[in-house]
């Protein structure tokens, strides 16, 4: 039966996880961490790196490495929260033209050629990542997928999350609140009578 792994898509890390004997279990990466950074950029040379490659480059190519865009998420441009982070991103947000966000990956060089992508195009080569790796590391496809998001974001931004799993070739059977998969993750299984608090 094909494996459904559980991903969390964080702004800083991302982690995958599958459910075996009955209790769940981290996969590591291709480089062999439990996390993988949630970071896509486009190299000098043209070429895309994602995870700890594009972190690595970060402090030599600030403008193409794209990082913290699960606060940018199925956001309105205009939002209070958008609005600060235009001051602290080092690279390029526009408003699109449904007034969402869009980030611009330069081509190599800056000889034109830029493009522009929504935020969940980049969360998407981060969960095409995860999903490549996963796949290496089991020995077998895997399509279906649950994905954790915080308890506090609004439909919008599940659907956008949603959205990045699907364009990372995954069917996305649910979208779940971050402290409710904890809970989950914690007391699957196990038939105590106990409280059970989550703290983020």
């Amino acid at each position: 039966m094909p494996k459904i792994i559980g991903i969390d898509l964080g702004t800083t890390n991302s982690a995958v996880a599958i459910v075996e004997a009955g209790e769940p279990k981290i996969i590591e990466n291709k480089e062999g961490n439990r996390t993988t950074p949630s970071v896509v950029a486009l190299s000098k040379a043209g070429d895309r790196l994602v995870g700890l490659l594009a972190k690595r480059q970060a402090v030599t190519n600030p403008q193409n490495t794209f990082y913290s865009i699960k606060r940018l998420i199925g956001r309105k441009f205009t939002d209070a929260e958008v609005q600060k982070d235009l001051k602290l991103l080092p690279y390029e947000l526009r408003q699109s033209a449904n007034g969402g966000v869009e980030i611009k990956m330069s081509a190599s060089g800056g000889s034109g050629g830029d493009k522009w992508v929504r935020p969940e195009e980049i969360s998407a080569m981060v969960l095409q990542k995860i999903k490549h790796d996963t796949e290496e590391r089991l020995g077998q496809k895997i399509t279906e997928a649950v994905i954790t998001v915080p308890a506090y974001f609004d439909d919008s931004q599940r659907k956008a999350t949603q959205a990045a799993g699907e364009i990372a070739g995954f069917t996305v059977k649910r979208i779940i609140n971050e402290p409710t998969a904890a809970a989950l993750a914690y007391g699957l299984n196990k038939k105590k009578d106990e409280k059970i608090v989550v703290y983020d």
